[in-house]
């Protein structure tokens, strides 16, 4: 909202302050600045406050606001005097102001870095978290204006106040002076502070989620006469589903006088309904979409669910359509899934909410479901379904231009119904912020990802996202740094889906395998090795084997203490007749329960071959199949024998001690997928168990970095070239900056002429090297650009001339000489800032065939200890760091070291935009920085962060 022209404040009307936020309770809400057009909003929202607030506000009775307080309060200079509104329905909710102040409490202006802040929330909305969401926001202004303190007056019966304050987590001082607690907070951020905010952020944003998914009531706007469209359809399946709240039909087509569609009430406007309404499903043309937002907001409609297409999928004209809607919804407090979206589902017994166009509600289970498509939603809940898999929740978000995976990533984290967080997505709208997400998630329950749209580098129709420039190689190396497990197909995040939400997580990689067919043994054992697990031999119980035999095996493997997992690989029993016996896969399926539950909690797959009727009984929850044929008979592929006798009053026997309770099993027709499923789990458990204990940054590399020193640095380069692309760093002025931080780069002289060769070599000391910078030569030693060991000044014009005589003039080759260094391996450090992934660390070995074949690793900034001692090991051909062939081992910990340096320096300053150090020699003792590059650019907006805000629209 700008201010009018008649407003001319000393700074342009500050638009970036403007906010969308979540609340406490699941609304949202707008943060913006106060123009002097809001003086009608100001004393309408004034009379709105209770005298009780009133009076803690201005510590007396102050019924209304003068002339001259309007005034005050609606004009300002957006330095030295601010005001902040918070909004719902474009009127005023709350406010908060600061004023400069200097020592002694009078107003002033910069330097003076004191202001006096003040708070109003209406009663109506205390208790949402607004006072706690302003002060985030009030406080990133004063720091951007100069502001590093706010004191406060408090009345001792304001708890509230008090409250809000003493919980933000910055520093802070308290005293009581003159009838009032006076409170002085420090404004620079804490990492208690910052925990404060990312734990509101992750409960507000939880509980907007849990607004749309468990609703009281739920309006389907558009349920017209036609069976077959789109709003008819979501009513029926709201009701074929067994909702347990109140369901209504919406229409303004309806005739006046019909009372009922489908059994439930019908209206022509949500107006008519006359009790509240939760969650709206919006399937209406585009055209009419604002129409019924609008009657939403009006309503007091928490959030929406716009199936309706015709948005952002449709090109320009409906990109800004799509911006309108999400302004419209928000600005009534609502959240949105969609537009383009294919519905929601939640399980729950207590909801039983099917608000999609599934015709059918998926069984109950522990896995929580994303996804931005239509169509693989309908692919994954059709996979899910014919695996006997259950859901907790589903939501097909369409376009997500507002709900994405993040925020169901919040939810998820807390929900005690979801087990694992299945998410097919087509683009990261905040990659910074999914990756944080997830890897908190991760580290108390599996996240499974298929990004689509991987190659191709656009981004898809509908989505406006920011676009990475790094490969994809490297985006699923920085997932999995976060912990999540990524996969290349939907096919494969139901294999994988299935194990962890079934299994227990495995405790190592040894496998065991064992089955009636040693050819299915032997396919099982080569993909494990593929796959970097360590199969034990296969157990062949030969195609004699009978449902005893197989029990016997599956319980001497889970109690072997030398293996993790099981796979037992199974093909049918063919009888005297030629024939596969009917029931075997029933009987397999009891067998294989019985063994399970009765031994130590290892995660057991299957691998079978058109065994009928096994996947469908695994895939129970509990094995009530009877057995078919005596246990000595030859049977199929697991291990039979008996069911648990029940207990009298009907209920399941207790399991032994030390045992686990009967659960699914996960079934494969192939032995790759099973063994991919497996290897999976392994991985994510190993990094679980890392996660644990995380990795630090070492206390001393504090004492070697100038961080103010490179900060003026880097503010005086870029002040001399203010070109907002940036700049590239001169040698001398790289080796400067990265000096701030410990990085010692190798001195470099120029040497257009073998005269000033011969004087650098002078200056540097023999043995020097003189290389080509030439950017088609530079570091490229196969092709003559690289002399080195020039011990003397005869060798050193020797060399001179035959590089001039076989690469060209020294003007395009442009010759420098540099000090030798020691011997070692030569390696590449590089750091690059993606304008999606954020801050990217990378390793490899130098030279064409790393490059080439893409040997190189790379970790998220800021990086850890362990995160740089496993970026190094992370690369294929990393033995030749560890002493390959005899060669002696070079000195890894000072590489680490580096790392983490060049991890901080890009860390603390976003304006250096990317670092490359190359060579880098490793030897036995320490390294060498032989080259380096930096590149600057004023920093780009992050909106991952300052205080909370949704993306803006």
């Amino acid at each position: 909202m700008q201010p009018s022209p008649e407003q001319s404040p000393h700074h342009a009307y500050p638009d970036h302050w403007e906010a969308d936020v979540v609340l406490r309770d699941g609304g949202t809400a707008r943060i913006r600045p106060i123009t002097t057009d809001d003086a009608e909003r100001l004393v309408s929202f004034y009379e709105q406050v209770s005298d009780e607030s009133k009076y803690y506000r201005f510590f007396a009775p102050y019924p209304r606001l003068s002339a001259k307080d309007v005034h005050r309060f609606t004009h300002h200079d957006y330095v030295d005097r601010v005001g902040l509104a918070v909004t719902v329905g474009g009127e005023f909710i709350a406010t908060v102001r600061y004023d400069r102040i200097d020592a002694s409490g009078r107003p002033a202006s910069a330097p003076a870095d004191e202001a006096e802040v003040a708070f109003l929330v209406q009663d109506a909305h205390q208790g949402r978290g607004v006072a706690s969401t302003l002060l985030e926001h009030i406080a990133a202004v004063a720091r951007e204006r100069g502001i590093r303190r706010f004191a406060a007056e408090v009345l001792p019966a304001n708890n509230k106040m008090i409250k809000v304050f003493r919980d933000a987590g910055y520093t802070q001082q308290r005293s009581f002076e003159d009838g009032s607690v006076h409170l002085t907070l420090d404004l620079e951020p804490t990492a208690e502070s910052l925990a404060v905010q990312r734990a509101r952020e992750q409960r507000a944003e939880a509980r907007s989620v849990q607004r749309l998914l468990a609703p009281g009531s739920v309006a389907v706007i558009g349920a017209g006469r036609n069976p077959g469209g789109v709003g008819r359809t979501v009513l029926r399946n709201l009701l074929g589903a067994g909702f347990t709240g109140r369901t209504y039909a919406v229409n303004s087509a309806f005739a006046a006088g019909l009372a009922t569609i489908d059994g439930v009430p019908a209206h022509r406007s949500l107006g008519e309904i006359g009790e509240p309404v939760d969650l709206a499903v919006v399937a209406v043309p585009a055209d009419r979409v604002p129409e019924a937002v609008a009657d939403c907001g009006e309503h007091g409609v928490q959030g929406l669910v716009v199936l309706s297409a015709g948005y952002a999928e449709w090109g320009a004209e409906g990109r800004e359509r799509q911006r309108e809607l999400v302004r419209q919804a928000r600005s009534y407090g609502m959240r949105i899934i969609g537009p383009n979206a294919f519905g929601v589902i939640n399980n729950s017994e207590a909801v039983r909410l099917n608000a999609s166009l599934a015709p059918e509600r998926p069984a109950s289970g522990r896995i929580g479901l994303f996804t931005q498509s239509g169509a693989i939603g309908i692919a994954l809940l059709s996979g899910l379904y014919r695996r006997g898999a259950g859901l907790s929740t589903f939501i097909s978000a369409g376009n997500r231009a507002d709900i994405s995976g993040n925020d169901f990533l919040q939810y998820w984290y807390e929900d005690p119904d979801t087990d694992v967080a299945l998410l097919y997505l087509e683009s990261l709208g905040n990659p910074r912020k999914f990756t944080r997400l997830a890897r908190r998630t991760a580290a108390v329950k599996p996240v499974v990802v298929v990004k689509g749209a991987r190659h191709s580098g656009s981004t898809p129709p509908g989505h406006a996202v920011p676009v990475s420039r790094i490969p994809d190689a490297t985006v699923s190396a920085l997932m999995r740094q976060a912990g999540v497990i990524r996969v290349d197909t939907v096919t494969e995040m139901v294999d994988a889906g299935l194990l962890l939400a079934d299994q227990p997580l495995p405790a190592g990689g040894r496998v065991a395998i064992l089955g009636n067919s040693e050819s299915l043994g032997l396919l099982t054992y080569d993909a494990c090795l593929a796959e970097g697990l360590r199969p034990c031999p296969p157990i062949d119980l030969t195609t004699s084997a009978t449902p005893q035999d197989f029990r016997d095996a599956l319980s001497a493997a889970l109690a072997d203490g030398a293996c993790d997992a099981v796979i037992v690989t199974a093909i049918p029993w063919v009888g005297e007749n030629g024939e596969a016996e009917s029931g075997d896969g029933e009987v397999l399926a009891t067998a294989l329960h019985a063994a399970a539950t009765a031994g130590p909690a290892k995660p057991v797959a299957v691998v079978h071959v058109e065994i009928g009727g096994l996947a469908e009984a695994l895939s129970a929850a509990t094995s009530t199949v009877a057995q078919q044929r005596p246990a000595s008979q030859p049977f199929t592929a697991a291990q039979g024998g008996p069911a648990p006798t029940p207990a009298t009053d009907g209920t399941a026997p207790e399991a032994p001690e030390g045992t686990r309770p009967v659960g699914r099993i996960p079934a494969y027709p192939a032995a790759e997928r099973a063994v991919r499923a497996l290897a999976e789990a392994v991985r994510y458990a190993q990094w679980r168990r890392q996660a644990a204990v995380p990795g630090k940054v070492p206390d001393f590399l504090d004492d070697t970095i100038d961080a103010q020193g490179a900060a003026a640095r880097i503010d005086a380069l870029l002040g001399q070239d203010p070109d907002p692309r940036g700049r590239p760093l001169g040698h001398d002025e790289a080796r400067e900056l990265l000096a701030c931080y410990g990085i010692a780069v190798r001195p470099t002289l120029p040497a257009p002429g073998p005269e000033e060769a011969v004087a650098a070599a002078g200056r540097l000391g023999y043995p020097v090297a003189l290389k080509t910078t030439a950017p088609h030569l530079r570091h490229r030693a196969d092709l003559g650009g690289v002399r080195l060991d020039l011990d003397s000044e005869a060798a050193l014009r020797r060399a001179y001339g035959d590089l001039t005589e076989l690469l060209g003039k020294p003007a395009e080759l442009r010759p420098v000489v540099q000090a030798m260094a020691p011997r070692g391996v030569d390696t590449v450090v590089r750091a690059t800032i993606d304008p999606a992934a954020g801050a990217v660390l990378s390793f490899g070995l130098a030279g064409a065939p790393s490059e080439l074949l893409g040997d190189t690793a790379h970790r998220l900034v800021p990086a850890t200890d362990r995160d740089a001692a496993e970026l190094i090991r992370s690369i294929r051909a990393a033995p030749v760091l560890f002493g390959w062939r005899g060669s002696a081992p070079v000195d890894t910990a000072a590489l680490e070291e580096l790392l983490l340096r060049v991890s901080r320096l890009v860390d603390d300053h976003p304006e250096v935009v990317s670092i490359a150090l190359e060579p880098v020699v490793v030897s036995p003792q320490g390294l060498s920085v032989l080259g380096a590059s930096v590149r600057l650019s004023p920093p780009p907006a992050r909106n991952d962060l300052g205080p909370r805000r949704l993306s803006n629209y």
